[in-house]
């Protein structure tokens, strides 16, 4: 059955965003509880057992309350996550930015967000596109868009900025993945790179694959430490939003 134009004009009057809810009703008794209390133990749950096993009524468990009364303080699962998600960005420490240094700025920027994803992995699959903008989402946002705003107009610098999170998002989720599937596999990732030596020698030898051949045989980066990895390639990422600041202005 379809939704009627006026069915959504009723649920878009009835949705209410989670940072416009007050924390407690102007009236009544104290809460027992807060949503600071409610979001971390969900991120205690979900670090210790995954983010499926945060149900409100595992939390209710965890904080020694009943599963029903936590809807008056998060009112839906996308709510929970909402402020799992904001709670995990006031991890990534921007304090002093923008401090001049562009280029330090956001080099610390990148290694405080895989730091904090590396911490939680679980982040990876409820990470979501669209913004809430959350207080520390905001934060973030203020901080590191004043990052370049002295250098180029409000487009470029969410262009750039978009490009530096594509690239550290991109990496860490490849990271996560890969810690997944050597974990289930039961291998080292040195263990699985011994043991898929013999097709790998056999690939070469075949003489049909010549830019693979090369791959295995000249290049440094899948020798490199997975911390070496990230840095060379924020490194090229750096040197590209450097290239579109105005030469007499970006410190270089």
């Amino acid at each position: 059955m379809y939704a009627t134009r006026e069915d959504e004009t009723v649920a878009d009057a009835e949705y209410v965003n989670i940072w416009m809810r007050p924390e407690r009703p102007a009236r009544g008794p104290k809460p027992a509880y807060s949503r600071a209390q409610i979001t971390e133990a969900a991120i205690r749950i979900a670090d210790a057992e995954g983010v499926e096993a945060a149900t409100m009524r595992r939390i209710a468990a965890e904080i020694g309350a009943g599963a029903m009364s936590l809807y008056r303080y998060v009112p839906s699962r996308d709510n929970l996550v909402e402020l799992m998600a904001d709670r995990l960005m006031g991890e990534i420490d921007v304090t002093g930015m923008p401090s001049g240094d562009w280029r330090a700025d956001l080099t610390r920027y990148a290694d405080e967000w895989r730091a904090m994803w590396l911490r939680h992995p679980w982040i990876a699959g409820v990470q979501r596109s669209l913004p809430s903008f959350g207080p520390n989402q905001l934060l973030l946002i203020e901080r590191l868009m004043g990052v370049l705003d002295a250098f180029v107009p409000i487009d470029e610098n969410l262009g750039l900025m978009a490009m530096l999170n594509g690239y550290v998002e991109g990496s860490v989720r490849e990271e996560i993945s890969s810690a997944g599937e050597f974990r289930r596999s039961g291998l080292s990732e040195s263990e699985w790179m011994a043991r898929s030596g013999a097709y790998i020698d056999q690939l070469v030898k075949s003489g049909d694959y010549p830019m693979f051949t090369k791959i295995v045989t000249e290049a440094r980066q899948p020798h490199l430490s997975r911390d070496e990895q990230f840095r060379h390639g924020l490194g090229r990422v750096l040197d590209c939003i450097a290239a579109a600041l105005p030469a007499h202005r970006e410190g270089l």
